[in-house]
C-alpha cells in the first residue's frame, strides 16, 4: 500500500487543493481530492480479484465500436445504504472501496470495468474485426454522503469536482486515450446502479462516433458562440460568469440543457478561473431547476464533452444535460425510432423548455 500526497497545480480562490494517490490492496488507483491534507492510515481492504474480459467489435453499418463486457453482469446492484461501497470505510466493519474514515472526494480504478489499460486479447472469429477494450473506468465519488446531489453538495465541493476531472483529463490524455468522457448516471430511470452521489469517467482508445462528428461539424466551421449569442432571448435558461445554460434548439430529450462558455474553450482545462465558478454554479442550479420541475428528483444523463486527443485546435467545450422525464410521472423512453433509426422524436418544443425552466 503505497501513497503520495501533493497540491495540485490549480489553486481554488486562493485555497490550496490536496490530492492523496493511493494503491489499493488489489493494486488498483484511489486518488483523494480535498481542501485539506488526508494523513489517516488506511482500514483493512478486501482483496478483490479483478475479472478481466471483454473486448470491442466493430459495427461495420453503424460504423461505430461495440464494447462488450461480460464481466459487468456481476456489479454491485442497488444496495442498501448500510452495504453502499461507496461509503468511507469503519472500523471493525466490511471494508467499502474506500478504506478510509474520512475524505473530501474521491476517484478509484472501477472494480467492473468496461475498459482496462491492460486489455485481454480478443476473440479471434473469423470475418469479425475485434480488438482489445484497451482504455480505463473510474469512479467519482463526490462526498462521503450516502445521499445528495449535483446541487446539494454545495459550490465548494463541485469547484472540487471540477480540479479532480481536470487532473484525471490531463492524466489520461498523458496515457495516449484519445477521447475522455466524465459523466453521470442519475436514478433508477436511466439505470444508475447506486444511489451514492457519484459519476463516473471513461477514457477511450479511440474517438467514438458521437464526438467524431462533432469535430467535423466544428472543423467546418460550425461556431457554436455565435449560435448562443444569436438564440439566447428564446433558448436561454440562464448564465452565471461566463457560461450559458440553454435549451439547444435541436433537443433530442425534453428540458435538455447545455452548459457552455461564451467563447470557444477546448476543454474544462481551459476555462478561465472566473468561469470554472459559473460552470460550478450552473451544474448546481440545473440539478436544482430539474427537482423542481416536477417536484421530485429528476433522472437525468450528464455528459462532458472536451476536445480530443490533439484535436483542441476548433473545439467548444459543452456539459450536457439529458432528462428523461417529460412529464410528471412520464418517462421519454428511447423506443424503435430511437434506437432503429437514430432520429429522436421529442414531446416538449426546446423554446418552452427553456421558457419554463427559467421561471424555476
Amino acid at each position: 500500500m503505497q501513497y503520495g500526497q501533493n497540491i495540485l497545480s490549480n489553486y481554488i480562490n486562493g485555497r490550496k487543493v490536496y490530492k492523496r494517490s493511493f494503491k489499493k490492496i488489489d493494486g488498483r488507483n484511489l486518488s483523494l481530492y480535498g481542501y485539506k491534507r488526508h494523513d489517516e492510515n488506511p482500514l483493512k481492504e478486501d482483496n478483490f480479484e479483478q475479472t478481466k474480459a471483454g473486448e470491442l467489435r466493430w459495427h461495420p453499418l453503424r460504423r461505430e465500436h461495440v464494447i462488450y463486457t461480460p464481466n459487468r453482469q456481476n456489479r454491485i446492484f442497488k444496495p442498501s445504504i448500510t452495504s453502499d461501497p461507496l461509503n468511507p470505510s469503519v472500523k471493525g466493519k466490511k471494508p467499502t472501496e474506500i478504506p478510509f474514515e474520512n475524505f473530501e472526494l474521491a476517484i478509484f480504478d472501477n472494480k467492473f470495468s468496461s475498459l482496462y489499460s491492460d486489455a485481454p486479447l480478443p476473440s479471434q472469429l473469423s470475418g469479425i474485426n475485434t480488438s482489445r477494450a484497451k482504455g480505463h473506468c473510474d469512479v467519482v465519488v463526490y462526498g462521503p454522503e450516502s445521499t445528495g446531489n449535483l446541487y446539494s453538495i454545495g459550490q465548494s465541493k463541485r469547484r472540487l469536482l471540477i480540479e479532480a476531472w481536470i487532473d484525471r483529463y490531463e492524466s489520461l490524455y498523458n496515457d495516449g486515450y484519445k477521447f475522455v468522457l466524465p459523466f453521470e448516471n442519475r436514478g433508477d430511470a436511466v439505470g444508475a446502479t447506486l444511489s451514492h452521489p457519484h459519476g463516473q469517467i471513461y477514457a477511450f482508445p479511440f474517438i467514438p462516433r458521437v464526438q467524431n462528428d462533432a469535430l467535423k461539424s466544428f472543423n467546418n466551421g460550425y461556431d457554436l458562440s455565435d449560435y448562443i449569442q444569436t438564440n439566447k432571448s428564446e433558448f436561454g435558461v440562464t448564465e452565471s460568469d461566463g457560461i450559458e445554460a440553454f435549451c439547444p434548439s435541436f433537443s433530442r430529450f425534453p428540458y435538455e440543457v447545455w452548459l457552455a462558455p461564451k467563447v470557444r474553450r477546448e476543454g474544462l482545462w481551459d476555462l478561465k478561473d472566473i468561469e470554472k465558478e459559473g460552470f460550478a454554479f450552473l451544474l448546481g442550479d440545473i440539478t436544482r431547476r430539474y427537482d423542481l420541475l416536477f417536484n421530485e428528483p429528476m433522472a437525468y444523463m450528464l455528459s462532458l464533452h472536451s476536445a480530443p486527443l490533439g484535436e483542441s485546435g476548433n473545439w467548444h467545450f459543452t456539459a450536457q444535460f439529458y432528462p428523461i422525464m417529460r412529464a410528471k410521472g412520464k418517462i421519454k423512453y428511447l423506443a424503435a425510432v430511437e434506437q432503429s433509426s437514430g432520429t429522436f422524436t421529442v414531446d416538449v418544443m426546446p423554446e418552452v423548455s427553456s421558457k419554463v425552466l427559467r421561471k424555476l
